[in-house]
């Protein structure tokens, strides 16, 4: 089947230090926050079914989220909304989400695996109040250390997949398809599309036009038409930019 492997994924990069998996999902989306997760899973966590999150049938990611609630030493899942991305962009927003889970597990990895080729020391965004209630029933909020002193605005370095130590931040490691390799990430991957799917359908209740239950903010025909017919919303991140509405709208 298309979600399946044939072995079960290591559960970290380095398996003999407190690692934190790291991923994010809704980069792509029209409308909405991107979110972000931290997982810690025990050493010797394995599921034949944990792999990139995108590859896994809804069934399977419900499945795998309530197992991975209950079996990680620790987890949290952060977002940065439509506005913070207007602002800071989608990379950098992306990666400000990842920090945020990270500060916000409750306790504090020796090291962080991430998904892809791009990271770097983040200066901490506090989170919007309005998503609370979002992360209140999956986030352990904590704060565990302290902010990096960088320009959230500045340019983004290309980081080797190398374990660094960047101004007295945790260590970390860049991985491309981490998702698919090592079942921290897998695990954040998981708990970032679930909790950012009901998230857009919970917001597609007040703005019902647009079809969010079902396109999640992704530019789909029946969502371009609706910001055609009806315009943006405060959710809508008015920086992307789509050749159908052009220039009307996204200017």
């Amino acid at each position: 089947m298309k979600h399946s492997i044939q072995t079960c994924l290591p559960a970290r990069f380095n398996g003999h230090l407190l690692e934190a998996g790291c991923d994010e999902a809704g980069r792509g989306p029209l409308a909405g926050p991107v979110f972000a997760a931290a997982v810690i899973l025990p050493e010797d966590f394995r599921h034949p079914l944990l792999n990139d999150s995108k590859q896994m049938s809804k069934k399977d990611r419900q499945r795998l989220r309530e197992i991975i609630l209950r079996e990680a030493e620790a987890y949290a899942v952060e977002a940065v909304t439509a506005e913070e991305i207007d602002s800071i962009n989608i990379l950098n927003a992306s990666i400000a989400g990842m920090w945020r889970a990270v500060m916000s597990l409750p306790k504090r990895p020796d090291t962080i695996a991430v998904d892809g080729n791009r990271f770097k020391a983040y200066e901490r965004i506090p989170r919007p109040e309005n998503l609370s209630a979002v992360s209140a029933g999956i986030s352990r909020q904590e704060r565990i250390s302290g902010p990096a002193e960088t320009d959230t605005k500045g340019p983004l370095p290309w980081e080797s997949p190398d374990i660094i130590e960047d101004r007295g931040t945790i260590p970390y490691v860049c991985i491309v398809k981490g998702d698919a390799k090592y079942a921290d990430i897998a695990a954040a991957s998981v708990l970032a599309k679930t909790s950012r799917d009901e998230y857009m359908k919970a917001l597609a209740s007040s703005f019902p036009e647009y079809g969010w239950d079902r396109n999640m903010g992704y530019p789909t025909r029946e969502h371009i038409e609706a910001i055609r017919k009806y315009g943006l919303t405060p959710h809508h991140r008015k920086s992307f930019h789509v050749r159908e509405l052009e220039p009307v709208l996204f200017q």
